[in-house]
């Protein structure tokens, strides 16, 4: 089990975030960040499952700004909360408070100072924002939302991404999977994987959306493309 720690934001205020810790530190890190559901129960075990595999893991409240712990359940209250936050986020203003994020990850001595972002649904589309604003060394976007909408950003990426698609997802239509190869694929920094038949939420374990058969080598190609990256 992980603990709540405090993270400064640049310009002021403070923001809560789950850290969770490997048997042996310092590690490397990554910053995980959640579905538009906010860092809840879910999101927390993978960030213990992240930690079992020798990560220094921390998961920010990406809406602390709107309102503060709030972290949803997969209901249909939870969702319509959840996407009245999602649309009232400052993109560009959580981009900000992400590189704050991974700059006190950095600065941790469980930390060796490599960190990569994973992120999934709308975290998925931070994940790809950091690898072209921040200075990170990996990134991992999991069906990743709007991403798209940010390809002229594309030519700054400074690390290698990893991208998982879900090959039935209405949150990200087949045309914004293609015109993200269309701009990316052929990049040898960038590795695109396009699971057929899994839903967007494939990764959701113990949820009706999830599928072993895309979330294992998924998780397989993540864990590679991080050790290999982050040491």
């Amino acid at each position: 089990m992980g603990q709540e720690i405090e993270i400064s934001a640049t310009g002021g205020g403070v923001f809560a975030a789950y850290l969770a810790l490997p048997a042996a530190t310092p590690a490397p890190g990554i910053v995980l960040l959640p579905e538009v559901f906010n860092t809840n129960d879910h999101i927390r075990s993978v960030v213990d499952g992240y930690a079992a595999e020798g990560f220094t893991v921390v998961a920010p409240d990406v809406y602390w700004r709107q309102e503060a712990g709030c972290y949803l359940p997969y209901t249909d209250e939870g969702r319509a909360k959840a996407q009245a936050l999602r649309a009232d986020l400052d993109t560009d203003q959580f981009a900000d408070d992400l590189a704050d994020a991974i700059a006190a990850l950095k600065a941790r001595p469980e930390c060796t100072g490599k960190v990569g972002v994973m992120g999934f649904c709308l975290g998925g589309k931070f994940a790809y924002l950091s690898a072209v604003r921040h200075g990170i060394d990996a990134a991992v976007s999991y069906y990743g939302v709007q991403i798209d909408q940010y390809l002229d950003e594309a030519d700054n990426l400074n690390c290698p991404v990893l991208m998982h698609f879900a090959g039935i997802d209405p949150h990200v239509p087949q045309a914004e999977v293609d015109a993200i190869q269309a701009r990316m694929g052929a990049w040898d920094n960038v590795d695109i994987h396009v699971y057929p038949g899994a839903e967007h939420g494939f990764n959701r374990h113990g949820y009706p959306s999830y599928s072993e058969a895309a979330a294992a080598p998924a998780r397989a190609r993540s864990l590679a493309h991080l050790r290999g990256l982050l040491g």
